[in-house]
C-alpha cells in the first residue's frame, strides 16, 4: 500500500518527504522488504484553511500547497538511503488592518527542505534510522541564510511480529531566533485487524510535527482515515513588513478525517477534511523578543493530495 497518509502530515516541507516522516522508519506498510535498486516517490497536495477569528480582532485564512520528491536506493535486504527534496507555499489572507493587533504581519511564506533519510537493518527485528535535514522558511525577499535552519532525526524500531512494530527516537532542529527544538518520537505501526491499522507519522501539509492516524481498509481500492497531529510553522519576515526581519509563527493541532482511493499499489489520491484547534499566531522582533501572541478560533480545512511511486 502506498504511503498516502504521510503526504498530508508532511514538512511543510516537506514534512514535506517525508524525510521528516516517522513512517520512513518502519518501511512500507505491508511489512515486505523492498527489492534492491532505485525507486522514487512523488507527493503533493493543496489545503484550504477557512476563516478563523483572532482573539485580538480580525480574522485570517490560509491556502497551503506542497510538493516533494524522494529518489531512494535500497540495498542489502532492508537498507536504504534517499534524497528528499520538497517545497511548501502558505498564502495567508488577513481580513483587514485590525487583524492581529492592528498589523498586517505577513502574506506568502515559502519553505524549502532537503534531507537524506538513511534506514538500515540491524538484524531480523531491529531497524535504525537517521535523517540529517536542512530547511528554509521565509516570506518573499529574504536571503537564504537568514531563513535557514538545520538538524535531524534519529530513531530505532523493533518488529515484535508481522502485525506490530514499535520504536522511539528524537528529532532536533535549530529555530530562527530561538533555542533548538527537541521532540521525542514514538513509532507505532500496528495492524490491529486485517482491515484496521494504527500508525504514527505526519499528516496534512508540509509543516513538521508528530501525528497519529487510524486507518480502515475495507478493500484494496479504498481507505478511510482518522487522525491528529501537532503543527508548527516558523519563518523569517522580510525587511519591508510590519516587523522588519522579524519572525512569524503559526501553531495548531489539526484533527482530520479523509478518504483515499488507490489506483494501484503505487498511486493514490486522498481527500481530507478537518478542523484546526488550539491555534496560535505570534510575531517576534529580529532578536527574538515577543511582540504579540494571539490565539485564534477553531477553523475548518479541506484538502486534496496525491502520492505516486516509481
Amino acid at each position: 500500500m502506498a504511503k498516502c497518509v504521510s503526504i498530508f502530515f508532511v514538512i511543510f516541507l516537506m514534512s514535506a518527504s517525508n524525510a521528516f516522516s516517522t513512517q520512513e522508519v518502519n518501511g512500507n506498510k505491508s511489512g515486505r522488504v523492498a527489492s534492491d535498486g532505485w525507486s522514487a516517490t512523488a507527493r503533493g497536495g493543496f489545503i484550504h484553511q477557512m476563516d478563523a477569528d483572532i482573539d485580538g480582532g480580525g480574522s485570517f485564512s490560509v491556502d497551503r500547497f506542497f510538493v516533494q520528491t524522494s529518489p531512494n536506493y535500497s540495498y542489502g535486504k532492508g537498507n536504504s538511503i534517499a534524497m528528499s527534496l520538497g517545497y511548501g507555499f502558505d498564502s495567508y489572507d488577513f481580513s483587514d488592518e485590525t487583524a492581529f493587533g492592528g498589523r498586517q504581519p505577513w502574506d506568502d511564506v515559502h519553505s524549502f527542505g532537503a534531507s537524506i533519510p538513511w534506514r538500515w537493518k540491524i538484524n531480523e527485528n531491529w531497524m535504525g534510522f537517521v535523517s540529517p535535514t536542512l530547511r528554509y522558511s521565509a516570506t518573499d525577499g529574504v536571503d537564504f541564510d537568514d531563513g535557514l535552519t538545520g538538524g535531524g532525526l534519529a530513531a530505532f524500531s523493533y518488529r515484535y511480529s508481522d502485525r506490530l512494530t514499535f520504536g522511539a527516537g528524537f528529532s532536533i532542529m535549530s529555530q530562527l531566533e530561538d533555542d533548538a527544538q527537541i521532540i521525542p518520537i514514538l513509532l507505532i505501526q500496528w495492524k490491529i485487524t486485517d482491515t484496521l491499522s494504527l500508525q504514527t507519522g505526519q499528516g496534512t501539509g508540509a509543516a513538521p510535527g508528530p501525528g497519529l492516524s487510524l486507518l480502515w481498509h475495507p478493500n484494496e481500492r479504498w481507505s478511510i482515515l482518522f487522525g491528529g497531529r501537532y503543527e508548527k510553522l516558523r519563518f523569517r519576515l522580510n525587511e519591508n513588513g510590519a516587523v522588519p526581519s522579524g519572525v512569524g509563527e503559526d501553531r495548531s493541532f489539526p484533527i482530520f478525517t479523509g478518504i483515499e482511493y488507490h489506483f494501484n499499489p503505487r498511486a493514490c489520491l486522498s481527500l481530507l477534511g478537518g478542523i484546526e484547534v488550539g491555534g496560535e499566531l505570534s510575531l517576534e522582533e529580529s532578536e527574538g523578543r515577543m511582540l504579540i501572541e494571539e490565539k485564534y478560533d477553531p477553523a475548518g480545512f479541506l484538502g486534496l493530495s496525491f502520492s505516486v511511486s516509481f
